[in-house]
């Protein structure tokens, strides 16, 4: 736990908890409406007649190049724009350094998304689709400019635009969408969703964007500084996509090893699974404003104390929803569709790569201004060692004679050990650059985790499976988290649930 710090240092340490705390809650809330909303999606593309395992597989791996090359779109400006705008203000205005970004990843997001309607085979690796299914790529421009939007408004620590963009825009809409289409263009209702439910999310980030900057001022384009922007930025770039591809390459591999519906079943177990993670957006878009200005002062002890800080805040949130989801594995996976059942494996591992993972997270988000080569040395060779552990995982599976099945679940395996070595190498290398130690982790995680997981058994094995979920998700979330707010919260973890006035009056005057 982190030191009180007095004195005008401390006041500067406790708005900087404050405003992470602030932007934690904010997106925390996010996270249950995203939660609510991206259930029905998998349900209706899970269980409707028209849609099943297989169309969600090929919609999955449509959906994973399209995105991993939106990530390398945005040219690290996810990130790296907090940098570039906190070293430029008061000399450009904002929206002209804005400007040399987007027009960068305008040009590369369209060329992309043109590459690809010529070359439809590499999002569809079976070879089917439709006329509409290519339109697809217009998600790509989309995509990338409200992720440079939405990191706009986050420097200026508005993340209620994120909130309202990624958590109930864009999963209602598709979840809506994919509804409606089951009528209206079943063959490619999944794929409609998805290009609406983008359009919609880039609009809601726009609006809020265009009140905060407004236009560019006597700005134009500057080729050169543009080519140089794009170099500097590339090293962000391509951690930014080798950090989303972790969770990705997983999906690719399967799409070429292994059946449409094997992918459909441990893309659904993954969505699951990956609500967890949108913890980690909770705090990133505050957390980089935060770690530049501390840059600029030199304090790197504040950013170790709140890369810590925010490391357990992450943790403890993840830990305790992976378990309230995977001890009823089997019944929140047989929601989707009992043809999906047989993924609770995979979602096991997945639940528990995104606890693993969190140290990694926040780490990378200090790495990433203060060692971004390194950063990425090591980002490259965590996706490596996934892809090999991932390819031998599958074929070890196949020859053994093990079903679809667990070859999936050897992806999760596979994609759990990398990103376990992943926390453990760039928390050592952050602790080496500023000198003070990095880790989130504490004892009381392990504490808290026992009650919930003897009532989650309990609830397993006495109740129905509604009743075990409907119940028992509760009862786990309850036990793990009164545990964790008596035994492992101090006065620094509790201001994430408290009201700015609240931490207002706890301040020494």
């Amino acid at each position: 736990m982190s030191a009180v710090i007095a004195g005008p240092q401390g006041e500067k340490e406790r708005d900087d908890i404050a405003a992470l705390a602030k932007g934690g809650r904010t997106n925390l809330f996010g996270f249950f409406l995203r939660l609510a909303a991206r259930i029905p999606f998998l349900f209706i593309a899970g269980r409707a007649s028209v849609y099943g395992p297989a169309a969600l597989g090929r919609f999955a791996s449509a959906l994973v190049l399209i995105e991993l090359t939106s990530m390398l779109c945005t040219m690290g400006e996810k990130r790296g724009l907090a940098q570039r705008l906190s070293e430029s203000e008061g000399q450009v205005h904002p929206a002209n350094v804005i400007a040399d970004g987007t027009i960068l990843a305008v040009i590369s997001s369209c060329l992309a998304a043109l590459f690809f309607w010529c070359v439809p085979g590499l999002l569809f690796p079976g070879g089917h689709y439709t006329q509409i299914d290519r339109l697809m790529v217009l998600a790509l421009p989309a995509m990338t400019m409200t992720e440079i939007w939405l990191a706009a408004l986050a420097y200026r620590l508005r993340v209620a635009p994120t909130v309202w963009s990624r958590a109930i825009v864009e999963p209602w809409t598709i979840s809506i969408m994919a509804g409606a289409m089951i009528w209206i263009a079943p063959a490619s209702g999944l794929a409609i969703a998805y290009i609406t439910s983008v359009l919609a999310a880039a609009l809601t980030a726009f609006i809020p964007f265009f009140r905060e900057y407004g236009v560019p001022r006597g700005w134009r384009p500057r080729p050169n500084a543009m080519r140089k922007l794009a170099l500097r930025s590339l090293p962000i770039a391509l951690a930014d996509a080798i950090e989303w591809g972790t969770r990705r390459v997983d999906i690719f591999l399967l799409g070429f090893l292994a059946p449409p519906s094997a992918v459909g079943i441990y893309y659904a177990a993954q969505q699951v699974a990956s609500l967890p993670q949108k913890l980690k957006t909770s705090f990133e878009p505050v957390l980089g404003p935060v770690i530049t200005r501390n840059l600029k002062e030199r304090d790197y002890a504040a950013i170790a104390r709140q890369v810590c800080q925010v490391g357990f805040w992450i943790t403890a949130s993840q830990a305790g929803i992976a378990l309230a989801l995977g001890i009823p594995g089997t019944g929140v996976m047989g929601l989707v569709g009992r043809e999906f059942v047989g993924g609770t494996g995979a979602l096991a591992f997945l639940l528990a790569a995104e606890v693993v993972a969190a140290t990694a997270v926040v780490s990378e988000a200090a790495l990433i201004y203060v060692a971004r080569l390194r950063n990425l040395w090591v980002s490259i060779g965590t996706i490596a060692v996934q892809a090999l552990l991932t390819l031998g995982g599958i074929l070890l599976m196949q020859k053994l004679g093990f079903n679809t099945l667990y070859q999936a679940a050897a992806a999760a395996a596979a994609l759990m050990i990398a990103l376990g070595l992943s926390s453990i190498v760039k928390s050592r290398m952050l602790s080496r650059i500023l000198r003070e130690p990095v880790n989130n982790w504490r004892w009381a995680l392990v504490w808290a985790a026992a009650p919930a997981v003897v009532i989650g058994f309990l609830a397993v094995r006495l109740l129905p499976e509604w009743a075990a979920m409907a119940f028992g998700i509760p009862a786990i979330l309850g036990a793990y988290f009164l545990v964790i707010w008596k035994k492992a919260f101090g006065p620094e973890d509790r201001r994430l649930f408290q009201t700015a006035k609240k931490v207002e009056s706890e301040v020494p005057g």
